[in-house]
């Protein structure tokens, strides 16, 4: 490597023109070296005024060569700056910043086509946590609406209003864990002796609790008449499976447009049709079989109840009555008054 510095011309500036070059080929490098260095000097009368005479001097400049591991990147230094009197190596500071997890509770806005699947899914926890997070959804994981407000924890358990009588110990043993789990959980900020107070809230890392199951009676009587089913279900209608079976929403949810059609996913008797909660307008078909198929959320219905239906008939509309955030088809299969997960009963593929 060669450098070139013209300090001694102009004190003020201190700079360097630096070429590297490989001794791999011993005709190449002594051609190269040449040239480099005749570059140098036109440069410097070029730009620095310097005459014959101060080369001849050597004043002005001064010429070494400096081995190929103290070379890692130019440097042009400017006044008032103390520079090397060859190429250093230079210092890259990376600073890692470590990722952390939310650090409290938040609170999150329903937005148009959310459900709690699609919500707990975004932010790294299990459905469950929204439902033991927000007790209003418990019963009923699907009345959610649009702009409603959802506790979100920083990780998956449960949040707890204490009510009168609750103590630490009673709230551990509701949640499944031990009392400990709550006292050193940052979030809770307790200190001896552990008193809690009403409205207190506290957050239950790796709470549990049992969900109430949720049961519609079908109240219309067969007709005598009335087509029996095979247990050979189709799909109810054509869309997007937007929230899947799980332990709060015992059932699948199709998304689509309003108006799209909803098939008898079997042969059977209509059971029951009207509005139910969260449900909205509503379908319960029969199949007399042991197995029952219900249809919710729907913009129309096209039966009645009593009426018998086959499989694959159109019996109602899609839409997004009741507590739903978009249209889509609130679908279950239940066998013997026990919710199944009906992906395990329709055809794939």
């Amino acid at each position: 490597m060669l450098e070139f510095s013209t300090e001694r011309r102009f004190p003020q500036v201190r700079s360097a023109i630096v070429v590297w070059f490989r001794g791999d080929d011993l005709i190449l490098s002594r051609f190269a070296s040449h040239l480099a260095i005749m570059f140098v000097v036109a440069l410097v009368l070029l730009s620095g005024g310097y005459g014959v005479e101060d080369l001849r001097r050597g004043e002005g400049f001064s010429l070494r060569v400096a081995p190929p591991e103290e070379v890692t990147f130019v440097s042009w230094g400017t006044g008032g700056q103390e520079n090397p009197g060859f190429l250093t190596r230079g210092v890259a500071p990376i600073t890692i910043i470590p990722e952390r997890g939310r650090q409290g509770v938040i609170v999150y806005v329903v937005q148009s086509g959310d459900n709690v699947s699609r919500i707990a899914q975004s932010f790294g926890l299990q459905p469950e946590t929204i439902l033991w997070s927000n007790p209003e959804l418990e019963t009923w994981p699907d009345y959610i609406v649009v702009g409603q407000e959802l506790l979100i924890l920083p990780l998956d358990g449960a949040y707890h209003e204490v009510k009168a009588g609750d103590t630490l110990q009673s709230v551990a043993e509701r949640y499944s864990v031990e009392p400990s789990v709550i006292v050193e959980s940052e979030l809770n900020d307790l200190a001896e002796p552990y008193e809690l107070q009403v409205d207190q809230r506290l957050v239950i890392p790796g709470g549990t609790r049992p969900l109430v199951p949720r049961y519609v009676q079908a109240t219309a009587p067969p007709p005598p008449d009335a087509p029996q089913g095979s247990g050979n279900f189709m799909w109810p209608a054509s869309g997007y499976l937007t929230q899947s079976y799980w332990l709060g929403h015992q059932a699948i949810d199709i998304g689509g447009g309003t108006g799209t059609p909803i098939y008898a996913a079997d042969s059977g008797y209509v059971a029951f049709t009207g509005w139910m909660g969260g449900y909205g307008n509503y379908i319960i078909v029969n199949h007399g079989n042991g197995f029952e198929t219900l249809y919710a959320h729907l913009s129309e219905i096209r039966v009645i109840a009593g009426q018998g239906v086959q499989r694959g008939q159109v019996i109602g509309l899609m839409g997004s009555t009741g507590r739903s955030t978009g249209p889509h088809l609130h679908f279950e299969i239940r066998q013997g008054g026990v919710k199944r997960n009906p992906v395990g009963f329709l055809p794939r593929g």
